[in-house]
């Protein structure tokens, strides 16, 4: 039976291709059988997480703390200088600058990442905004959430920050930041379930290396990573107790 593999699918399209080319270069590099997953929503994830259908995952730091905890999960890298920051942005035309500006009830574009919809509401409640006086708009990715920014359906919109990067000139003319969150400790991590334990040290070794062969820099090229770094035990405690002290 292959190993399994998926990734946190608040990922950016554009590097859809790019995972699928990792996941063909790790399977050639270590000999062994993996499948690449790809779950469109949260949920699905999660449900397969729950079923101990996931071996290895590049996950959200929401969900890395559940990892953990609930299925031992081990962290193992992360890529380097990329970090899970949120935006949150209006239509350009709109009249606030600051989220202490908007009214007492504000509609607000989402997607179904927890990581950054929590961050989001985190970063609202300067303006007295919270689970109360706000409605989300449920949205299945970030350019869904530019949209309803375009078409005044969305008071604001709650990006991550590499997603709203990655939009085209065109569609962020149309659009203004007024808060980016800086906790910059919080980011996606790639981690290895019980079944790879006995794999990890092989696999960490292959990682860590990759921008030291050029046809595996061509690799991390596609998924928009310069190198991957260690993450070790002590970082993702920390990062976890952090999202926890978020969630109060």
């Amino acid at each position: 039976m292959p190993y399994q593999f998926t990734v946190s699918p608040d990922f950016t399209p554009s590097h859809l291709a790019g995972w699928f080319i990792f996941n063909t270069w790790l399977q050639r590099q270590m000999s062994e059988a993996i499948h690449l997953e790809i779950y469109h929503d949260f949920q699905a994830q999660r449900q397969a997480i729950e079923n101990d259908q996931v071996d290895l995952i590049y996950a959200n730091p929401f969900d890395a703390a559940m990892l953990v905890r609930e299925k031992g999960f081990r962290p193992l890298v992360r890529a380097t200088g990329v970090s899970g920051e949120a935006i949150i942005a209006v239509n350009h035309e709109s009249k606030v600058d600051n989220v202490v500006q908007f009214d007492s009830a504000v509609k607000v574009a989402v997607t179904d990442a927890p990581d950054i919809q929590m961050m989001g509401m985190i970063m609202l409640e300067p303006g007295d905004l919270d689970a109360d006086n706000v409605e989300n708009i449920n949205c299945q990715n970030y350019v869904l959430v530019a949209k309803k920014l375009f078409n005044n359906e969305a008071d604001a919109g709650i990006f991550l920050e590499s997603a709203y990067d990655e939009l085209s000139s065109i569609v962020k003319a149309r659009l203004r930041i007024i808060v980016r969150s800086q906790i910059s400790v919080i980011h996606h991590t790639l981690m290895v379930g019980p079944r790879l334990f006995d794999k990890s040290e092989q696999l960490h070794e292959l990682l860590i290396n990759m921008q030291n062969n050029e046809k595996a820099k061509g690799v991390l090229d596609s998924l928009g990573f310069q190198q991957w770094e260690t993450v070790d035990d002590e970082e993702m405690y920390f990062m976890n107790d952090l999202v926890d002290t978020l969630l109060v």
